[in-house]
């Protein structure tokens, strides 16, 4: 996934042709509509820190006015044939494709990632979300054999801006597959391509109202989950958000499915293919700026092997190109906001008082803008915060272990159970540890490779329901 300091340097991908509006309103029942309040924020480039757009601030009203469209547009959705609703999922889906370039770029630049995943991972997998639970729409009858199914009603979605577009798909997929009609909210920081996926669901002739798309910050967020004509939340995001929701849905008819926080374990055995491992070690911390839910941020080698791992780890570090997101070359982009870079930069500091011995690559980072080198943490312990608390950038906590049951112990020690790796050419100890683990996702001699057809979710504080495959139909349907 990422190119060493030695490859021949391409320009940075051109931003020639690319519409982005001056301004962008919410998206309401079919059309383009002003808040009712007429307030609007700023979404900022984080590798500039310079403004890209105003964007409309949905108020209660908003809100209302979207669920009552969702509502409103929800028994002619609900009646059409399952091949009927699958036309317009897949016609969506080959919008996206159509326009992936202009996708790809406003991603990178609304949220700092490296154009290369932006272009080569996030757009074509948001694309093939829509194609995958297209197929599904007329096929309910097989994904549920011998049981009637009903769709929920009106879903509430709120998604995060690690992975804007492909979220959203995440989300809008499955629930229109199975008859839903949907209110969503991007994240603050990063809305711009969900905007641009509502100009293609307009451009799709999608009916008035199965889709709205609304915008703003946390309150926006709460006006939906609050709504009662609100009938499924599915959200993603921090843990403390979730159990907001969890505690204010309590006692209502909504049903909800929360993909939360993690502290993903990677561990390395020592008969791992060790080059092999090391890049999966980059990949699962380093991608994305380690803005993900998932990330291998707790790294465990097996004792014997760790200065040799911990060695190419530190060698393999120094070639990582930190820069602008949309230069082909760049392996680490911008912090998202500087919120956040805040936020890692805390914890680094914590990591330092704690005792833990840092070690950081030689790299410029740009004057401008919200940047962090790549950081490893060594010498720490399952007490420190570093290694129990989510930090979400691209920090590496770094332990040992010398048996297979001190390992498990030590991964299993955490609020979290979203995410693992295990790297070894031993399949029964592969096999040992998925049954060991408490976590969601287990890959093996890999890290960070998803699929439509695959289920993703966790346990404990990383949250509940599976998103993906046929286990992310099942969130959108009641049985009769």
């Amino acid at each position: 996934m990422f190119k060493s300091s030695w490859t021949y340097h391409e320009a940075p991908e051109s931003t020639d042709h690319i519409q982005i509006k001056e301004q962008y309103e919410l998206y309401i029942n079919g059309a383009f509509t002003k808040p009712v309040e007429g307030k609007y924020f700023d979404t900022i480039n984080p590798s500039n820190n310079q403004k890209i757009a105003s964007i409309a601030e949905a108020s209660k009203k908003d809100v209302d006015k979207a669920v009552k469209a969702a509502k409103k547009a929800f028994k002619g959705w609900a009646a059409l044939s399952g091949k009927e609703r699958g036309k317009y999922i897949f016609r969506i889906a080959r919008l996206i494709q159509e326009r992936a370039r202009e996708f790809a770029v406003i991603e990178s630049l609304d949220g700092g990632k490296p154009i290369r995943e932006s272009r080569d991972i996030d757009i074509p997998l948001a694309a093939n979300h829509f194609f995958y639970y297209a197929g599904w729409a007329d096929k309910l009858a097989y994904a549920f054999p011998n049981r009637k199914v009903k769709p929920v009603g009106v879903a509430g979605q709120i998604i995060p801006w690690n992975f804007p577009l492909l979220m959203a798909a995440w989300k809008l997929a499955p629930a229109l597959a199975t008859g839903n009609t949907v209110v969503l909210k991007p994240a603050e920081t990063t809305p711009l391509t969900a905007l641009k996926l509502a100009e293609i669901i307009h451009d799709s002739g999608l009916p008035k109202g199965v889709v709205n798309i609304v915008t703003g910050a946390g309150a926006t967020g709460a006006e939906i989950v609050n709504h009662p004509e609100v009938d499924k939340i599915a959200f993603t995001g921090s843990t403390g958000v979730g159990k907001y929701i969890q505690n204010a849905i309590a006692g209502t008819h909504k049903k909800v499915t929360l993909e939360l926080g993690g502290k993903g374990a990677n561990i390395i055995f020592e008969d791992a293919a060790i080059d092999q491992a090391v890049e999966g070690i980059i990949n699962a911390i380093f991608f994305n700026q380690g803005h993900v839910c998932c990330a291998g941020s707790r790294l465990f080698v097996q004792e014997s092997v760790a200065n040799v791992v911990i060695q190419k780890l530190k060698d393999r570090m120094e070639t990582l190109i930190v820069g602008d997101p949309l230069d082909k070359n760049t392996d680490i982009g911008a912090i998202n906001s500087k919120k956040q870079l805040q936020t890692i930069e805390n914890y680094i500091k914590i990591g330092l008082n704690e005792g833990g011995e840092i070690y950081q690559p030689n790299c410029n980072l740009p004057k401008k803008g919200n940047w962090c080198a790549p950081t490893l943490f060594l010498n720490v312990s399952q007490s420190h915060r570093i290694v129990q608390e989510e930090i979400f950038g691209p920090v590496l906590a770094i332990q040992t272990f010398r048996t297979i049951d001190e390992v498990i112990e030590k991964a299993n020690n955490t609020p979290y159970g979203l995410s693992a790796g295990v790297w070894t050419q031993t399949g029964s100890k592969i096999f040992h540890l998925t049954q060991k683990l408490n976590a969601g996702v287990i890959w093996a001699n890999t890290f960070n490779k998803f699929d439509a057809t695959s289920p993703f979710g966790g346990y404990k504080e990383s949250g509940f329901g599976r998103e993906g495959g046929l286990h992310g139909l099942s969130s959108y349907v009641t049985f009769d």
